[in-house]
């Protein structure tokens, strides 16, 4: 499979940005180069805003139910260009088959609950006095914006895309600069959907594109998706421009297991949430709290962990620096005393020997305070802390910054319950290793995983993307007048 340039899509044409700095895109799994793009300028997005808001005023007239017939198509279409979307995700990203097919999978999934809107937008009716109604009703904000991450082309643009479209808005999307391809295919099927030109816009580039998103004027929101470091930021310079905003961050997310767990069902899903997506997702087992002596399920998990395979059942991750910056945590938590219990430094796939590759990593004793416990990774690296009582274990997880997910493995209701009561984080689970909400549940975590409030799906997903209007009425002057009307 080969790609052509990648180029901003500014209203339903394809067109190259007007910088004159060029980048290249690297395919993780062997390094050789798929294409490339040119830096955009606040030229281009400034095209793009004037187009969109033609666009946006006519598809706001348009109803909710016909504006969602749009979505039904695209949903067709995902669905029967599966395989080769597959294809391109594990070509950007280095994901296995797998784990792309599953990102097309959410985005059908997400896309649906776009098509299900109309049953959420009842709006509200009432009688509050005499004779006199108040009604609400959604209105559009206008043009919105996302940035989006390289861990997921195109599941977590679609968190954004199709309900904020349906919902009346044109849209901006700003794709990962080292996964851009995925989006030239969405813009392609989302025109062949019915979608009117204007709708659905993309702008490549890096920081200064990110910057000149948060400035501009005319887009009335912007969602944001990355680090911690990169989401602080985006949150305070868009909001100090007065948008709306909602930035989620970093995770450094716990699971606690208990001894009473499900060996099979422990082991195999701390796994695999520790190695899915090479462990480059925001809902990773990070942090393996073994509560008294789980000595016998972390054997399983050791010899489970061992049977993951760079190149088959485990990706690449996305970078030459990802490598290095997780190969030094390794490093440095040896270094502090835990123990290697696996190690996949220095990995390579014969036949791939330039890719990214990381092994599956367990680090055993390591300690609450070092790095590899407290910091966010992002690899397939697990680092177990041994503790004795579940109070220990939440103080732990509690002092984490971030708050994006906990789980806890254990047979016992009462002290599952005790744990997803008592963790802080936003989203929990009970033997559930990815402990994702579906639709219409929204995803969204708490503290240092977010900033803006609400979440970025489900039905969040509506007050984020649209203002209320309330309507006051009185029709009959027979109803009399009290203080109330």
């Amino acid at each position: 499979m080969s790609f052509n340039e990648v180029k901003n899509f500014i209203n339903g044409e394809f067109k190259t940005g007007s910088s004159t700095k060029i980048h290249s895109i690297i395919s993780p799994l062997d390094g050789k180069e798929l294409s490339t793009f040119c830096e955009s300028t606040m030229e281009d997005l400034n095209e793009i805003i004037a187009t969109a808001q033609k666009a946006q005023k006519a598809w706001q007239k348009v109803t909710l139910k016909e504006r969602v017939q749009v979505f039904y198509k695209y949903k067709q279409l995902l669905e029967k260009n599966s395989e080769e979307l597959t294809e391109i995700i594990h070509r950007e990203n280095g994901k296995i088959h797998s784990e792309a097919k599953a990102e097309i999978d959410k985005a059908i999934e997400l896309t649906e609950f776009a098509c299900s809107l109309p049953q959420f937008m009842n709006g509200e009716n009432m009688e509050v006095s005499k004779g006199v109604f108040c009604s609400s009703t959604k209105v559009p904000l206008g043009i919105v914006a996302s940035i989006v991450p390289f861990n997921f082309p195109t599941m977590v643009p679609h968190w954004t895309i199709v309900n904020a479209i349906a919902l009346g808005n044109a849209f901006i999307l700003k794709p990962s600069e080292a996964v851009p391809i995925s989006s030239q295919y969405t813009a392609k099927l989302l025109k062949e959907a019915g979608l009117p030109d204007g709708l659905f816009n993309i702008i490549n580039g890096t920081q200064t594109t990110v910057e000149n998103i948060c400035d501009h004027p005319g887009i009335q929101a912007v969602t944001f998706v990355g680090s911690t470091k990169v989401a602080k930021i985006v949150y305070q310079r868009a909001s100090n421009n007065l948008k709306q905003v909602l930035a989620l961050g970093g995770a450094k997310n716990h699971i606690l297991l208990l001894p009473d767990a499900h060996p099979e069902m422990a082991s195999s899903n701390i796994v695999a949430s520790m190695s899915g997506c090479a462990g480059q997702r925001c809902m990773a087992a990070a942090t393996l709290i073994a509560v008294g002596n789980c000595d016998a399920i972390l054997d399983r998990l050791i010899a489970d962990a061992q049977k993951i395979q760079c190149g088959t059942t485990l990706g690449s991750v996305i970078s030459k620096a990802a490598k290095e910056r997780i190969e030094a945590y390794i490093t440095e938590a040896e270094q502090q005393g835990a123990k290697i219990i696996l190690d996949g430094r220095n990995t390579t796939v014969p036949g791939k020997e330039n890719g990214f590759y990381v092994g599956t990593t367990l680090i055993d004793y390591a300690t609450a305070d070092m790095k590899i416990a407290r910091e966010e990774v992002f690899g397939p690296v697990l680092a177990i802390v041994r503790v004795n009582t579940i109070d220990e274990a939440l103080e732990i997880e509690n002092a984490n910054p971030y708050g994006n997910s906990c789980s806890v493995f254990t047979q016992s209701g009462g002290l599952a319950s005790y744990v997803t009561e008592h963790a802080s984080a936003g989203m929990c689970g009970i033997n559930i290793g990815v402990p994702v909400p579906r639709e219409p549940f929204g995803f969204g975590g708490w503290n240092q995983s977010r900033f803006g409030s609400g979440d970025i799906t489900g039905k969040s997903a509506i007050g984020f993307f649209t203002k209320e209007k309330k309507t006051t009425t009185k029709w009959n002057p027979e109803a009399g007048t009290n203080w109330m009307s």
